[in-house]
């Protein structure tokens, strides 16, 4: 039994007093108190707290919150007196205390007692505000359905919800069916990912397990889960067969397994293999699915066969992110799109395609982002019930139109579609960085690494989050780590350039730098003679900045980047100039400009920026 059990027994009775009164806080707090993790007890208490202090801003400040932090909320309404001292007390302490569980090292089980104590006090509060009237504690004791529904979550099993899917072997003969196999796989582990109750580790940290033999608990402990799913399969002509496990790590017990013979003469015989199996994992794993998460397991996206197979292909080669092999998704993509114009993964697929290949600097913005935002808009019409569409949205409205309240809603959205979804996570954190929210950006970074593990995106990504939280040594060993991993990354190249940078060490932030521009920017680097790079590398930044300049009238240098270079070489002027080159020219690195630009802030020019970009100083 949990430390905090008791607590959200207390949290649960709460919310069964106003059950269809407030939809908005009663959705938080319902997932809430299904959960024993501490992490995400912190994280949903906070959503909590944002919900009601998002309503106090509207009703007793007169304005809507918009994207301004809790803290700042919280002080006005102390300032003008419109919620009591001993509420604001633990609106703070509890605004203060979530952010600590997001730090592995530093967390202490304790913590989640008195953030969930605090959200008592301050719901019941609340509640009164709002003429609710709160049952005395005979009343609400004499309702045993939500202490009942805790108790057999918590004793269902001793273990964590936490499971693995991995690699599905390929049984066929013809090696081209691979893509079928793949998304196979990758469809369950979508739907597995859409229960808010299971903590599922994300494709790309099982992809390295691939072909390999390690011992089944080795692989569960380096993911930090107790369940495996395994997985094999075979397409032959219009049939397939497909053979799947699950396993509990620790003691390689089979708990349950099946084999699904299907011959497919529509798409529905694929889709109903699919959510059957998440299903059955979840019955087994005895995981509370709610309608809504049935109704998206068992949704099927498209009825043309053709458009499926097509899309699959396209998904296949997208992961490879070479802008050959991104101009052969787009070919399928746009092929399924042919074959049904009603279905919305094609469209985003689309759109995640051109997305791809401007952050990759293949494509100028003003070329990618309106096909883009097309592609992702018409996604959106054809169901809005897809996690990934809000996703793209959110990249799309983020860092595409620097529309950060409509990219914060589509974040949120798709996280709720799809709690376990760790780029999503990973790139809210960034916005609310960008927003300097950083403790709430601490917590969705943590969630991310949590359900990706072994992902050097998602790793990468978490290390510049580490930069602007001033954490450089940190940011610099997982920036190295990366580059073990993936050595083309220019992310790592960036973590290791201004974490060493803001460490004093620009030997090792000049050779970060190279690594940077010689993965995005290959032609700027080819040919430079950079042996000098170590004895003067001022010089070397100059030549460089020069060589960069001249190559944006043959093929695109991102604004951002220059000014990068001209923040390492310590002049102002020129950075100035292209940072606002970078804003005229909706460059999608602009929105971490005062992130980065960090010895500007004091400059009014940059400031001048700053509110252009209507973001924080």
């Amino acid at each position: 039994m949990s430390i905090w059990t008791i607590e959200l027994n207390e949290l649960g009775k709460i919310q069964e007093s106003f059950k269809g009164q407030l939809p908005g806080l009663e959705k938080e707090l319902e997932q809430l108190i299904r959960f024993d993790d501490p992490n995400v007890l912190m994280l949903y208490s906070r959503r909590c707290l944002e919900v009601i202090v998002t309503d106090l801003c509207e009703c007793e400040l007169k304005r809507p919150r918009k994207t301004e932090p809790l803290k700042g909320i919280i002080d006005k309404l102390n300032k003008e007196e419109k919620v009591p001292s001993h509420i604001i007390t633990s609106m703070h302490s509890l605004n203060s205390l979530s952010t600590y569980g997001a730090h592995p090292k530093d967390f202490d089980p304790e913590q989640v007692r008195p953030v969930l104590n605090n959200l008592s006090i301050i719901t019941k509060w609340y509640l009164k505000y709002k003429g609710i009237e709160i049952p005395g504690p005979e009343s609400v004791e004499e309702k045993p359905k939500m202490t009942t529904t805790r108790k057999q979550a918590i004793d269902i099993t001793m273990f964590e919800k936490s499971v693995a899917v991995l690699p599905f072997r390929n049984d066929s003969p013809d090696e081209e069916n691979t893509y079928f196999i793949n998304g196979l796989m990758e469809e369950v582990l979508n739907n597995l990912q859409k229960i808010r109750d299971l903590r599922v580790i994300s494709r790309t940290s099982v992809e390295q397990y691939r072909n390999q033999t390690k011992p089944i608990p080795e692989i569960a402990k380096e993911l930090g889960v107790n369940y495996i799913v395994e997985g094999s399969a075979q397409k032959y002509g219009n049939s397939f067969r497909l053979r799947i496990q699950l396993i509990m790590a620790a003691r390689e017990d089979h708990l349950w397994g099946e084999s699904f013979q299907q011959k497919i003469t529509e798409v529905e015989d694929i889709f109903i293999v699919q959510s059957q199996i998440a299903e059955k994992i979840a019955q087994e794993l005895k995981v509370v699915i709610t309608p809504e998460e049935k109704q998206l397991i068992e949704k099927i996206p498209t009825e043309k066969l053709e458009a499926y197979d097509a899309y699959l292909k396209g998904q296949f080669y997208w992961r490879r992110l070479t802008s050959q092999d991104l101009d052969i998704s787009l070919k399928y993509f746009e092929m399924a799109k042919e074959k049904d114009p009603n279905f919305a993964l094609a469209y985003a697929g689309i759109c995640d395609v051109w997305i791809g290949r401007q952050q990759m600097g293949h494509t100028p913005p003003d070329v990618a982002g309106p096909l883009a935002y097309e592609a992702a808009m018409k996604a959106l019409e054809l169901d809005k019930t897809c996690a990934e569409v809000h996703y793209t949205l959110a990249l799309m409205y983020t860092w595409g139109m620097f529309d950060w309240q409509a990219g914060e809603d589509s974040f949120k959205k798709a996280i709720d579609l799809k709690p376990a979804y760790p780029e999503a996570h990973i790139y809210y954190s960034h916005l609310l960085n960008f927003l300097e929210r950083p403790e709430e950006a601490r917590i969705h970074a943590d969630l991310a690494l949590k359900q990706d593990p072994a992902n050097p995106l998602v790793i990468a990504l978490y290390a510049v989050d580490l930069v602007f939280f001033h954490e450089y040594e940190k940011a610099s060993k997982l920036g190295n780590e990366v580059l073990e991993m993936d050595p083309t990354s220019a992310l790592a190249g960036f973590v290791i350039t201004f974490a060493s940078f803001n460490l004093g060490d620009y030997s090792k932030a000049m050779e970060g730098f190279i690594k940077l521009f010689s993965s995005q920017y290959p032609g700027v680097i080819e040919g430079l003679d950079l042996s000098g790079a170590k004895r003067d590398y001022k010089k070397t930044l100059e030549l460089i900045a020069e060589t960069a300049i001249n190559n944006r009238k043959k093929s695109y240098v991102l604004p951002m980047d220059i000014a990068q270079i001209f923040l390492l070489l310590g002049d102002k002027d020129k950075v100035i100039e292209w940072c606002e080159k970078g804003i005229e020219e909706r460059d999608p690195n602009a929105p971490y400009i005062a992130q980065i630009f960090v010895s500007m802030r004091d400059d009014p020019r940059f400031q001048q920026i700053i509110r252009k970009m209507n973001l924080p100083i």
